[in-house]
């Protein structure tokens, strides 16, 4: 019967990829692939030699339909992405739901996930956790305060060139001593797992004893305790400090209230600064 299969492939390490998968590329009349040439090298790895369309964020819209179109008419589909599970960061949710709006089957091949992968090895609590996913640069901040009495563990992926900021960040929002994994190249030649506070982790990234290469998983531990009454975050102390003081003595102050970074305030400082220039 016509379906669309979404077909989990290694993270890294081929060695991963399941029987089924690899029974499933090979049997499909089609497959969906983030990326055709990172996908084209898997399967001439494997030997597979099945006809690749490319469905990403840009053309997943007008590419979901067509795909739909050619299962209803009797062919079977495998949706993959780059590493992983599809859809979980990465492009298939547009697809999946259109399939399933015409009435098709949606059968899942599981397999290797950066995230379950990473909280499996971190030490942190298992029970209940938050994906977060990539953060987009704008909002960052204010979605790292919207969860930063979630008592669970935090998940965060992020790209070699934005991890400082996101630890910087994180480090801002929540605690500098909160306690942190993070896990980088997970299955590959260079993987690595470090555990440490969010400040130490932060330093290790900046002394590149943990280099900023290859893909980033960032977890957190939740937060132990239930926000107290009249607990007040970086950016409400720096907005009612610089009713009244400049911009520098505003982030030293809030700087020794906090605990943090006078350097990580200041540029918050300017930011909140520059925001309300906007309005």
């Amino acid at each position: 019967m016509s379906k669309l299969y979404v077909v989990a492939t290694p993270i890294g390490n081929l060695k991963d990829v399941s029987a089924r998968a690899l029974e499933t590329l090979k049997q499909v009349d089609l497959i969906a692939a983030e990326d055709t040439r990172h996908t084209k090298r898997l399967l001439a790895h494997f030997g597979i030699e099945q006809q690749l369309v490319s469905l990403h964020d840009h053309n997943e819209e007008r590419q979901s339909q067509l795909l739909v179109q050619r299962i209803l008419a009797g062919e079977t589909v495998a949706l993959v992405s780059d590493a992983g599970t599809p859809l979980i960061s990465d492009p298939g949710y547009r697809l999946v739901r259109d399939a399933r709006a015409a009435g098709l089957r949606v059968e899942p091949v599981p397999g290797a996930s950066a995230l379950t992968a990473a909280l499996s090895v971190s030490g942190l609590p298992t029970d209940q956790f938050l994906f977060m996913g990539f953060l987009p640069v704008k909002g960052r901040r204010q979605k790292i305060s919207d969860v930063r009495h979630y008592s669970g563990t935090l998940i965060f992926y992020e790209a070699p060139h934005r991890v400082l900021s996101l630890l910087e960040a994180l480090e801002e929002g929540l605690n500098p001593s909160r306690r942190a994994v993070v896990c980088r190249e997970l299955t590959k030649l260079y993987e690595q797992v470090e555990p440490g506070s969010l400040s130490e982790l932060r330093q290790q990234v900046e002394a590149a004893t943990l280099p900023a290469k290859g893909e980033f998983v960032v977890l957190v531990q939740g937060a132990d305790e239930q926000p107290m009454q009249g607990e007040v975050s970086l950016d409400d102390c720096l907005r009612v400090l610089m009713t009244e003081l400049s911009i520098s003595k505003a982030a030293e102050m809030a700087s020794a209230i906090l605990g943090l970074k006078r350097n990580v305030v200041y540029k918050r400082a300017l930011a909140i600064r520059d925001e309300g220039s906007e309005l």
